[in-house]
């Protein structure tokens, strides 16, 4: 054990260090590049330090519209009545109007390309009633994220006293939002319309330049206040690497742009990623008991990944599949094992697995025939 974790470090170290004195993010207060499939720490600066977060606080609005859209409490084509409070906040907007009314898929768009205070806070108020029980459902995401350093008292990143997070939260809180794969066709939008073919449209262009000019980036949320100076999370992907940089307390925007394009063509060039399993690909089969099979299919339940840095030897991963005691009647999401992941024979990480295909309970006749084959067979 001594002997592979020496190894570890020796292979790993170094290279870290020559990416801490290159300072790829010369200019900002704080920032971190991370590789989004695994969560793996490529380059940090001050990561922890709790600076304000401006509109990066969408970020976590975003997850909790995007969970009540995905599981059926909100629908993308519902109609929200824009409240005065809403239509009352100040900073970037969508200028709506007190009594509008306006689709879920356009607030949405609203906040991801203009990043609209008044978007954010009609949806807090349609979720949750008011902003104040909206922002207490994002504090407790937070802590079910396992966020040390993350405190909002709003949801819109208007600077307040005691409203900070750090670029690893905000990091996190990314990888947690670009789980829900469409807000990245919301995000990636570099300029569109609201209330098109009315005397009241509105152009929407994004606040993330970086979706236009930079080939790889597709999200993902800009900020700006007095306190927080100006801050950036990015997200891009090429050959099938995804990355998410942080930049925040930066003097202006050139800086925040100059710092996180040096982080992602950092990440690209000198980091790839192999996938040595997929999500819900087929990896044998478990016995379910009473089931009208015997036997069904398991897959993953996500893409599991190694990211190698170029300048080394890949990694050695290996990865066993273990299952369940399952019972029917199973549904396809339901855990019946796990896939366990190694790193040179030292165990890293667990992945569930489930069912490919629903299984109900056999009936009576069902589990009469089978008992029955099983006898003759034994007595032969």
């Amino acid at each position: 054990m001594k002997k592979i974790c020496l190894f570890f470090i020796l292979l790993f170290v170094p290279f870290m260090v020559r990416a801490e004195e290159i300072n790829l993010a010369e200019n900002a207060g704080s920032a971190i590049l991370i590789e989004a499939s695994t969560g793996e720490v490529l380059y940090k600066k001050n990561q922890n330090e709790r600076l304000a977060p401006a509109s990066m606080t969408k970020i976590m609005a975003l997850i909790l519209i995007m969970e009540n859209i995905e599981s059926g409490r909100l629908k993308w084509n519902d109609i929200v009545v824009v409240s005065a409070n809403a239509s009352a906040m100040g900073g970037s907007q969508i200028f709506l109007e007190t009594n509008e009314m306006m689709s879920v898929e356009d607030l949405v768009k609203g906040i991801c390309i203009a990043s609209g205070n008044d978007a954010v806070v009609a949806l807090a108020e349609k979720i949750a009633g008011t902003e104040a029980a909206f922002v207490k459902m994002m504090n407790d995401k937070v802590r079910e994220l396992g966020l040390k350093n993350t405190n909002f008292v709003n949801a819109t990143g208007l600077d307040a006293e005691n409203h900070y997070s750090s670029a690893y939260d905000m990091s996190m809180m990314a990888r947690e939002l670009i789980k829900h794969e469409k807000i990245l066709e919301f995000s990636s939008i570099y300029e569109d319309y609201l209330r098109k073919d009315t005397d009241n449209s509105f152009w929407l262009v994004n606040t993330n330049k970086l979706v236009r000019f930079y080939s790889y980036i597709d999200g993902l949320k800009t900020g700006y206040t007095k306190d927080a100076g100006y801050c950036l999370t990015a997200t891009g992907e090429k050959n099938g690497m995804r990355l998410i940089t942080v930049v925040m307390n930066e003097e202006n925007t050139d800086n925040r742009t100059k710092d996180t394009i040096a982080m992602m063509d950092y990440g690209f060039n000198m980091y790839s990623l192999d996938t040595i399993v997929k999500k819900d690909e087929k990896l044998g089969n478990v016995k379910i008991n009473m089931g009208e099979v015997e036997f069904e299919d398991i897959v993953s339940t996500s893409d599991i990944t190694v990211l190698n840095n170029n300048q080394n030897n890949k990694r050695n991963i290996t990865y066993d599949v273990v299952t369940n005691n399952v019972n029917a009647p199973v549904k396809v999401g339901d855990i019946v094992g796990k896939i366990n992941v190694y790193e040179d024979g030292n165990y890293k990480y667990s992945v569930d697995v489930t069912i490919m295909n629903d299984v109900r309970k056999a009936n009576i006749f069902t589990v009469f025939l089978r008992n029955l084959k099983d006898i003759i067979s034994m007595s032969i």
